[in-house]
């Protein structure tokens, strides 16, 4: 058999594979290998940016739920369980006017009246003093209407004489116009405390702080139940305590006061058991912002059915600049152009030594000018007032107690 004349084996030529290069089996090139051909090997920066989103994605996504699990959500149930109540704080120096009852309503921020009501134990001259605790969900003044009215019916009280001091004055005129138009009890005076009648009356410093504190609760999700937001929310609404500007106006953070300022909001609004939320906060900003005041104003000094028309008592600072968050000179001519004239009854008490709505700290001003000048004042309104709803048409009044 005779073997076909082109084999390779006959001409002497041998097929033999390249050389191996060790170099290409290295693991180096292996793992170069896989990473230029997996998928998205092209996207380069792309694929890092997507990459590096989704793992933040989940870390944002497990605090979140922390946050709101342990957070916002424990506030938030709680919060669903508070309601207003009402406290007896003293009882009438005289029996003869167990019939009457001062309420007493605290201003922004602050939940619970009964502090205040305590360091005024000269309310007692005209009945038994009662404070309210506002409901941290929020504010609902025909509910504190309600509750008042509920305890005067079962105490046997008759008549109602409503104390606001600060932004609580505001609520205080709201509460008023529920007693005087939908119950069958008197109203026989409104007494307001360094009251802004509406927001123009709230010095731009305060004003600002509390829009800011209000816009930041719209931007951040659970801000009105969150402890930790709060901290930031409350700072934030101080930012000019610690935010100076230089001469060229760059702001600095000076960081003694910072500390200050972070201190004083976890003492004073996170661990205290005391504290208005946020909640609170921005329904009663919201109804200066509303400026409810004078309308409310309007209403008690109009003749409603056979009632006596109330009177009104503007407690404040002797000097108007003394008092740093209220402008009440401008308070005081609003309520006079409302109540002072006829048939208003309008009696402005100008107390020295006093600052902002500060009866706490001021016991020895507020009481005695209570008990010197706005009771002869009441009662001579009422003993007028008892002839007819309009017989005790009165001026303006402006008393020093001293």
């Amino acid at each position: 058999m005779v073997e076909p004349e082109n084999d390779d084996r006959q001409a002497g030529h041998f097929f033999q594979l390249p050389p191996i290069n060790p170099d290409h089996w290295n693991d180096d090139l292996r793992a170069q290998r896989l990473k230029d051909t997996r998928l998205g090997a092209g996207w380069g920066a792309l694929r890092r940016t997507l990459v590096r989103m989704g793992w933040l994605l989940v870390v944002v996504a497990v605090v979140s739920s922390f946050y709101y699990v342990y957070d916002v959500r424990p506030e938030r149930e709680r919060l669903a369980r508070t309601n207003p109540r009402l406290y007896h704080v003293y009882d009438a120096q005289d029996r003869a006017d167990d019939r009457t009852a001062v309420v007493d309503l605290a201003g922004l921020g602050i939940l619970d009246a009964t502090h205040t009501a305590h360091a005024l134990p000269a309310l007692a001259l005209m009945g038994q003093v009662w404070a309210v605790q506002y409901d941290n969900a929020g504010l609902d003044t025909a509910v504190i209407s309600e509750l008042i009215t509920r305890r005067a019916h079962q105490r046997g009280v008759t008549q109602i004489v409503v104390v606001g001091h600060s932004m609580g004055g505001i609520i205080a005129l709201e509460v008023a116009t529920h007693l005087y138009e939908d119950t069958d009890l008197r109203l026989r005076a409104v007494m307001l405390d360094c009251t802004p009648v509406n927001l123009h009356a709230v010095r731009s410093r305060s004003r600002d702080a509390g829009e800011d504190m209000l816009r930041w609760m719209g931007w951040l999700p659970g801000a009105r139940e969150s402890r930790t937001l709060r901290v930031l929310v409350e700072t934030v609404a101080r930012k000019d305590r610690f935010v100076t500007h230089s001469a060229d106006g760059v702001p600095s953070i000076d960081t003694h006061e910072l500390y200050t300022v972070v201190t004083e909001v976890f003492r004073e609004k996170i661990r205290s058991s005391k504290a208005a939320s946020n909640s609170l906060i921005e329904s009663q900003f919201n109804a200066i912002v509303a400026s409810g005041a004078q309308k409310n104003l309007e209403a008690l000094t109009a003749e409603f059915e056979d009632k006596p028309l109330p009177a009104f008592v503007f407690l404040r600072p002797k000097i108007g600049e003394h008092d740093p968050v209220v402008d009440v000179d401008y308070s005081q001519r609003v309520l006079f152009e409302q109540t002072g004239k006829p048939p208003g009854r309008l009696l402005v008490v100008r107390m020295p030594q006093t600052a902002h709505a500060n009866p706490i700290q001021q016991p020895e001003v507020y009481n005695p000018a209570i008990e010197t000048t706005v009771l002869p004042f009441l009662e001579r309104i009422q003993q007028l007032g008892d002839a007819s709803p309009a017989a005790g048409a009165t001026e303006f009044r402006d008393d020093n107690p001293q």
